[in-house]
Formats: structure tokens, sequence, C-alpha cells
């Protein structure tokens, strides 16, 4: 992973960034005298990718925002990749986590629909690739958040982090699968009701009668339905029961005190 001058991101650096309102900003060691914050920098990164996604996402947006030449930008931050971490952080702390009670399922459910509610809110959280992330301090709270939403269930230690990223990979697939049809939507200009009349005269003529009897039968019931090509909300409510189910199942072993 590199920055847009073409450097393996600073790591050090940008952790004293994301831990800045505990150890102090930092301040810039080149270019002109900055006048504004890290956290003003942040803000308008975000509002970037809110607005544009990732794909041209660049420090150059990000100072016109600001009214900033593009040099400027390196005096807050090292670099593209770097931003993009300190935003990750950033959103990951706008909204106070809830309080975990219940069953078991109700505080997975409740970890699920945060990161559903997040990809949401801020789409191109789905376009970061940090395979070894800018760890700060909202998503260390985040992750110690989850983790007690498992806690002394009788997962060990690497089943309960497993947990975690089982259930928060599958709630980035589900919105990705929403936010793409959101889109589609958007780009083409028509509901998926409207492009299914367009479509469908054309498939009964080409296809032969009795040779897709399930699939007409349960498309046609899904479609019924769904009133659309899908229902992307009730396949992640759908999909999140099933991997519960399968977690409670692994609880009941475990306090049963059997091993794989």
């Amino acid at each position: 992973m590199e920055n847009e001058a073409g450097a393996a991101p600073d790591y050090d650096r940008t952790l004293m960034l994301l831990w800045r309102r505990t150890l102090g900003e930092p301040q810039g060691s080149r270019g002109p005298r900055q006048r504004l914050s890290v956290d003003e920098v942040v803000r308008a990164g975000i509002a970037v990718a809110d607005a544009d996604g990732l794909e041209t996402f660049s420090m150059r947006k990000v100072a016109e925002r600001l009214g900033l030449g593009v040099m400027s930008i390196y005096t807050y931050v090292p670099g593209r990749e770097e931003l993009i971490g300190l935003m990750v952080d950033e959103v990951q702390g706008e909204r106070e986590l809830p309080e975990l009670t219940g069953p078991l399922r109700e505080r997975l459910a409740r970890v699920a629909r945060e990161l559903w509610d997040e990809f949401h809110r801020h789409p191109w959280l789905l376009q970061v690739t940090h395979h070894r992330p800018f760890i700060g301090p909202n998503g260390a709270d985040r992750y110690e958040w989850q983790l007690r939403a498992i806690e002394g269930i009788g997962f060990g230690d690497i089943e309960m982090d497993q947990i975690i990223t089982l259930v928060s990979g599958f709630a980035a697939s589900a919105a990705r699968a929403s936010i793409e049809a959101r889109r589609a939507q958007e780009i083409s200009g028509i509901t998926d009701l409207q492009w299914w009349e367009i479509n469908a005269p054309i498939l009964d003529r080409i296809m032969e009668p009795g040779r897709y009897v399930i699939s007409d039968r349960v498309g046609t019931a899904a479609g019924q339905a769904y009133n659309a090509v899908s229902d992307p909300d009730l396949a992640f409510r759908f999909g999140l029961d099933r991997i519960l189910d399968g977690i409670d199942l692994l609880a009941a072993v475990r306090s049963s005190g059997e091993t794989d």
C-alpha cells in the first residue's frame, strides 16, 4: 500500500495522529504554518468521501474543500492512505456504542446492525482495503465492545475473534449488496419493477416452456414478495439469523464442555 507520493504509509506518525486527543496534536514540520486542525482535515476528507467515494478520492480534493494548496495538506497528514485511516477511525466514533444486553443473539445482532448502519451512512468504508488497520482509539473501543458481546459464553479467545470477524464480514457483504442495489436504481433511473416490466416480455419469448419450472415458481414468489429483484434488508436479517443459529449451537456445545 502506498500513498500518493509512492512511499509506504507512515505508520508511526499516523499512530500519533490517531491518538492525538490522548497524546496531543503533533505539529507539521514542513511547509507553511498550520491554520487548521487535523480534525478539520479529517472531517473534510470524510465529506469528500461521502460525496464521491474513494475511487477518485485525493489529497487535492480535500485541499480544495478546505481552501488550501495541495502541498499544505501534507503538513497535517503524511498521505492519502494515512488520511483514510484517520477517517475510518473518526466515523467509528461518531455514534455512541449501544449497551449490550439480552441474550447472545441480541447482542451479536446489535453488533451486526451497528456495522450495517455505519456502512449505509458512509458507503466508502466498503472500499477501504487496509489489511493492516491503523489502530485508533475508536477502532480499539469498537473491538472491545464487540468482544464484550460474547465474553463469558465459553468461547476460546481465537473463537471470539473469529466470531466477530464472521459477523463483521457478513454485515459488510450484505451492506455492499444493499448499497449496490440502491446505486443501480440511481444510475439507471428506473426501479427494479420497471426493469422487470421491460425485460419480462422478452424473457417469456426466449425461455423454453417447462425448462425452468422450479426457478419460475421461486422467482415469481420472490418477485411478488419483494416487488423488486431482491430485498437487501430481508437478506441481511435472514443471513444474520442463520449465522446466529450456528453461533448459538456452538455456544451450547461449549457450555456442555465438549471440544472439537
